[in-house]
């Protein structure tokens, strides 16, 4: 004999509300069916005996017996009812396999304990008198007095045997029951928690690969924009002069070349961190290795490696700007010190593309930079004056991505950025980086 969970239970009547059909499976429907024939049959048979006792009709024992044995057919629905009938007709001898199931039913369904310990003592008090009484019936007309003590002892051993059985494997079969339930949703709950975790790990995962795009971008940007900037100048004034001063003319393509490979080698570090496919991996090593042979080809050298850009190198940046004919002036405030790698990259690159807009946009504009070493910061800004008449915008390409790139990188490391039209004119660039290093 089986029944179904509380939760399949659950089930059934949430589908079932507005039918009379309350199983869950068809074959729980067809077991309960079973039960309730074999049970109607047997309550039938002993319904002519209690006819006989009562002193009715024997049709009507008969009938009573069916429908008190089919009553078993609602253990599922209603089990408290199907003990209560079981107890019913207890004084009549009758319905043993009631008894057994609907007890058995009460004890594994969610009904709450002590209304099945209630029920449960009922049955056994009912069974102890029914059989006390008959047992002391048959002796009496056996003309045997084995003494009280046996009929006693024997009322008691059938009223347990046919009560404590089924009550207990119900509680079992009901402990089990739970027990797999909350097992299997704990198994639910983990599987989904796992699920959850996948999904999030999967965000960071293309949260932290759009950063390194992102970060990647400006970098390329950064390097793109303010090198090639300096080489389309330079080679405007290597066109200009190549046929009056060939010796200057040699020495702007020798920027030029030197521009170029500081240019590539930047470009290799940046490609070297990216995780592209076979295809990808060999059409950018195609790319760097062709642009070396043009920088070669300009400067006749190969390309030296050097390391990420940092402080020191300011004068070298500056240095570049002067060669292409812009005036710079760099002033220093503090006692300069080493900062952590990520703060001068980010100043180093915040000077350099301020420098490359004025290149773009006040071409022959008189610059200052400034820099300034503070107790935890280090801070930094591009002025230029208004551009000369016959200057300005010197035609370069714009993306429009220079400011916002520098304020990203500025922001990141929890600093302060701020750009915008002087009053006289110009342009402002400044920020205020704080000293990582120092902080931790």
């Amino acid at each position: 004999m089986t029944t179904t969970g509380a939760t399949g239970e659950a089930a059934a009547r949430g589908a079932g509300a507005g039918s009379r059909w309350w199983w869950e499976r068809r074959r729980s429907a067809l077991l309960d069916v079973l039960i309730a024939l074999v049970s109607a049959l047997e309550c039938a048979a002993e319904g002519i005996s209690f006819a006989g006792d009562a002193g009715v009709p024997v049709p009507v024992g008969v009938l009573f017996g069916l429908v008190a044995g089919a009553t078993v057919v609602l253990r599922r629905r209603w089990p408290i009812a199907v003990v209560l009938v079981s107890i019913a007709i207890t004084p009549a001898a009758m319905g043993f396999v009631l008894a057994v199931v609907g007890l058995y039913t009460l004890a594994a369904s969610e009904v709450p304990r002590r209304i099945t310990a209630v029920l449960g003592g009922m049955s056994l008090l009912g069974t102890l008198i029914v059989t006390y009484v008959r047992t002391q019936q048959d002796i009496g007309s056996a003309d045997t007095d084995p003494g009280p003590w046996f009929v006693l002892l024997v009322s008691v051993l059938m009223s347990l045997g046919l009560t404590a059985p089924p009550i207990l494997l119900g509680l079992y079969v009901g402990a089990r029951r739970r027990l797999v339930e909350s097992l299997r949703e704990r198994a639910d709950g983990l599987e989904r928690e796992l699920s959850l975790l996948a999904d999030r790990a999967e965000e960071r995962a293309e949260w932290a690969r759009n950063e390194e795009r992102t970060r990647i971008a400006r970098e390329m940007h950064d390097v793109v924009a303010h090198r090639v900037s300096l080489m389309v100048v330079h080679a405007a004034a290597l066109q200009a002069v190549a046929a009056k001063d060939p010796a200057k003319a040699a020495k702007n393509a020798a920027l030029v070349g030197d521009m170029g490979r500081q240019a590539l080698t930047e470009l290799r570090e940046m490609l070297g961190v990216l995780r592209a496919d076979e295809k990808k991996k060999a059409v950018l090593r195609d790319a760097v290795a062709l642009a070396e042979v043009g920088a070669a080809a300009v400067a006749g050298v190969p390309a030296p490696a050097t390391e990420g850009p940092c402080l020191d190198e300011l004068d070298g940046l500056i240095g570049e700007s002067r060669a292409a004919g812009m005036v710079v002036e760099l002033s220093v405030q503090g006692e300069p010190r080493p900062y952590d790698p990520a703060v001068e990259r980010t100043a180093y690159r915040v000077v350099q593309e301020a420098l490359t807009n004025v290149h773009k946009h006040a071409a022959g504009a008189k610059t200052w930079v400034r820099l300034a070493h503070r107790g935890g910061e280090v801070a930094m800004q591009v002025e230029n004056e208004p551009p000369p008449e016959g200057g300005g915008d010197a035609r370069l390409p714009s993306g429009g991505n220079g400011l916002v790139g520098m304020r990203e990188r500025v922001t990141a490391l929890g600093g302060a950025f701020v750009s915008g039209p002087t009053d006289a004119g110009g342009f402002r660039v400044s920020a205020v980086l704080p000293d990582r290093a120092a902080a931790r």
